[in-house]
């Protein structure tokens, strides 16, 4: 090992010099550097819902390019640090921390997944940093505390909206529920479609699986095949969802298949292949929408990721981001409790994904479409 030595005199110049250089690039408590503002996002860059975390980001880093070529916020420019939780829930957490303690954000965006926005929620909360959630829709989330906002609708109504459309569109008496017991996104849409379904038809079959640890479903598909239903709700994350159409089918299973938000994702139509189409699911946009804000969005979207048509999470990330630049300029300042104030003080945000309000429970008020997959890809159901 090479050992470096250096007399007193040396050190204390050497320590000044740092010193200086130090205090020259110190990020204060807020957020702010000269010159620029400083903000967080947590988001699954890896692991199983990968795509949730990379189309977020892609959204929120467009997002801020473009606000920071119109001149970034407050005369700044913006800076966005990304954390990568690995699509794990207790990684969550020490991407928050970091993002707090290390790269002192003046505000955080994520996580797509409601379980890692449920762990790092109350960290955000405690050190009193705004956090706006792009997509966790358990409504528990927003509960942690008045410093926590989501910008896309929760489950109560995501899981309202399916159950409707099965009962309205494809006349359904009866359904069957199989619902991911490690993730509180899919246990919470799970009940909400339950409750609301159960008001004029009967869930004749409610069963189980584990992300973190299953991978056949046929036991719990042949329950369900018993039990007979004219539809299918599964309430889980496209890698799950993929496959268990493709052993439903296998099986014999041919009632339609509903989902929420979760199946989001160009991956659930390469894993579940033919098995999953004519399938239905809810989310917050689509690309097909004719309205001019969101073909400028699709476009811009293409022309800066070659080619790709920005899906649901994408626009949320989006959303997300130009709301938090939003918050920052009606606060005038780096002082958080303005920003949080100004958040929630939020009305007819003219999002991608919708006009969003952001209500006294700090969720967006909003509204859902459903999309059906055909020909491989999914298609607006007016």
């Amino acid at each position: 090992m090479l050992k470096l030595k250096m007399d007193k005199k040396r050190w204390g110049a050497a320590a000044l010099l740092a010193a200086v250089a130090v205090a020259g690039c110190k990020q204060a408590d807020t957020g702010e550097q000269v010159g620029e503002i400083v903000l967080g996002h947590y988001a699954s860059l890896t692991g199983n819902t990968a795509t949730f975390g990379t189309s977020a980001d892609k959204g929120a880093q467009m997002a801020i390019a473009e606000a920071n070529a119109a001149g970034g916020v407050l005369g700044k420019q913006i800076r966005l640090v990304t954390v990568d939780t690995a699509s794990k829930t207790e990684q969550a957490s020490t991407a928050v921390l970091r993002l707090i303690n290390q790269e002192k954000v003046l505000a955080v965006l994520g996580e797509v997944a409601s379980s890692r926005s449920l762990a790092a929620a109350p960290i955000c909360q405690k050190a009193k940093v705004p956090m706006l959630s792009p997509a966790s829709t358990n409504p528990d989330v927003t509960k942690t505390g008045d410093y926590i906002f989501r910008a896309c609708y929760t489950d109560i109504f995501q899981g309202q909206v399916p159950a409707r459309f099965a009962q309205e569109k494809m006349r359904a008496k009866t359904a069957a529920i199989l619902f991911d017991v490690s993730q509180d996104y899919s246990k919470g849409l799970a009940k909400y479609f339950n409750e609301e379904f159960s008001k004029t038809g009967k869930i004749v079959k409610e069963v189980s699986y584990s992300s973190e640890t299953d991978k056949d479903f046929r036991a719990q598909l042949t329950q369900i095949k018993a039990a007979n239903p004219d539809v299918i709700f599964i309430p889980g994350y496209y890698t799950e969802v993929g496959n268990i159409a493709v052993q439903a089918r296998s099986l014999g299973i041919n009632k339609p298949l509903l989902g929420g938000d979760g199946w989001e994702s160009p991956k659930l139509v390469e894993i579940g292949k033919e098995a999953i189409e004519g399938q239905y699911y809810t989310t917050h946009y689509s690309p097909e929408d004719k309205n001019p804000r969101v073909q400028k969005f699709v476009t811009d979207f293409k022309k800066k990721y070659n080619g790709e048509t920005p899906e649901g999470m994408a626009a949320l990330g989006y959303d997300a981001a130009n709301m938090m630049i939003d918050a920052i300029k009606r606060a005038g300042g780096t002082d958080r409790q303005k920003i949080r104030d100004a958040l929630a003080a939020t009305k007819d945000f003219p999002g991608v994904t919708g006009n969003i309000t952001i209500d006294e429970n700090r969720n967006a008020v909003k509204s859902a479409v459903i999309l059906q997959i055909k020909g491989g890809k999914p298609v607006y159901v007016p």
